[in-house]
């Protein structure tokens, strides 16, 4: 391995090297840290995105912010420097907490809506905090420089137990999500149903957004409590273009998390002087874009390639009934696709191909058309959309008998 990285460019070479935990200890626990920190978040913020309950994440984020100012001046208070990272993530869990009582309180107990609640606390919450680190700046005593890392994570100054501390947490959370997953999907599709099975939806909320809470709280000093949201919602976003299967997507937003986490701290890593978090971030918004063109179903390239199949038959199939009627053709697609699937010669004139298909899709045409009269409230003939061929919907029998209703001449075109 290491003489296949001398050989390589230097930035490349230390990538690779961050990549595969060589970078020495603690970048090798803050890569793995973020990976499962990033996972455990993207796993439980499908839960948030199928609840529709996204912008929560932001109030809780963002009412952190007090509760690291508070726990700091309550530490240098009682003689100690400001700097456990224990202490200050205990104070910002208790201020989150807090900012999302807040947020409960004021939806149920008034007529605002909750994105207009989540909107007045995180802005009290976050002004408050910002106030807070202000005055800690100039207070003449603890360890103040580097609170503000909380605000986009920093990595630098990062001591064994905090990596350890975020790593343990990010397993912990990713087991809780594991242990939780069936009564959460349940709630997320069909609270009535939830209840009526014995699942206190009420409950599974407050599971949900405590799972919220301790991934925010956990993630604040790897990637900051502005773009922790953005780990809780880009990574499900996603994976939706993959599945439409809740399992699936839970899985694979707990993918697309942890290697975002694990490849944006690689490259942190490997360039001192790039920021962890927003490296994380912008790898994540990187598989984000790469999903959006060229997931399967749901991709750019996939709707473009699904759209110019559709765009075809729809000029194959008029083609062919104009050529049964006889009528002239103008639309330069349609000639296009006719030629080319030998139906039509240079001189516009049908082949004996063209002919035999064209009188199978003009007796097609026939056939819906009785059967559009035959059964106009039965939901087979709602199923015609002038593309989909009778006999893919109809069994042979049906068939014949809409052929007796049109008669020899007919059926036999």
């Amino acid at each position: 391995m290491s003489t296949l990285l001398s050989v390589l460019p230097p930035a490349l070479a230390s990538f690779l090297e961050a990549l595969t935990l060589g970078a020495g200890y603690n970048a090798a626990l803050v890569g793995i840290g973020a990976a499962l920190l990033g996972g455990s978040a993207g796993a439980a913020g499908t839960f948030l995105f199928l609840r529709k309950r996204t912008l929560v994440s932001d109030a809780i984020a963002h009412a952190t912010l007090p509760g690291v100012g508070l726990a700091f001046m309550i530490m240098v208070a009682f003689g100690g420097s400001g700097r456990s990272l224990v202490g200050l993530l205990i104070g910002s869990a208790l201020s989150a907490g807090l900012g999302l009582l807040a947020v409960t309180a004021i939806t149920r107990r008034t007529r605002l809506a909750e994105d207009t609640a989540i909107g007045a606390v995180l802005s009290v919450f976050f002004g408050f905090g910002i106030v807070l680190l202000t005055v800690i700046q100039v207070m003449d005593r603890g360890r103040q420089a580097g609170l503000e890392g909380f605000l986009l994570g920093s990595t630098a100054g990062m001591l064994f137990a905090d990596a350890l501390l975020i790593a343990a947490g990010g397993a912990l959370c990713a087991l809780l999500i594991l242990l939780f997953r069936r009564p959460l999907t349940i709630v997320c599709f069909d609270p009535g149903y939830a209840e009526a099975t014995g699942i206190s939806v009420t409950r599974m909320d407050a599971v949900m957004l405590g799972l919220v809470l301790a991934i925010t709280v956990i993630g604040l000093k790897l990637v900051g409590l502005i773009l922790i949201v953005a780990l809780l919602v880009i990574p499900p976003v996603t994976a939706r273009f993959w599945s439409e299967r809740t399992g699936t997507v839970a899985v694979l937003a707990g993918v697309f998390g942890a290697l975002a986490g694990y490849v944006g701290s690689a490259i942190s890593a490997s360039s001192p002087n790039l920021p962890t978090g927003p490296i994380i971030v912008l790898v994540g918004v990187g598989l984000f874009v790469l999903s959006l063109l060229v997931a399967p179903r749901r991709g750019v390239l996939a709707s473009a390639v699904a759209h110019r199949r559709f765009q075809h038959k729809v000029h194959l199939r008029q083609g062919l009934l104009a050529l049964a009627h006889g009528e002239p053709i103008h639309d330069r697609l349609t000639l296009r696709v006719l030629a080319r699937a030998g139906y039509l010669r240079a001189d516009r004139q049908p082949t004996e191909a063209g002919r035999a298909e064209a009188a199978r899709a003009l007796l097609d045409e026939n056939r819906w058309r009785i059967a559009r009269q035959l059964h106009p409230q039965e939901a087979v003939t709602g199923r015609y959309d002038g593309l989909t061929g009778i006999a893919e919907v109809l069994t042979a029998d049906e068939i014949a008998s809409l052929d007796r209703h049109l008669g020899p001449k007919a059926a036999g075109a």
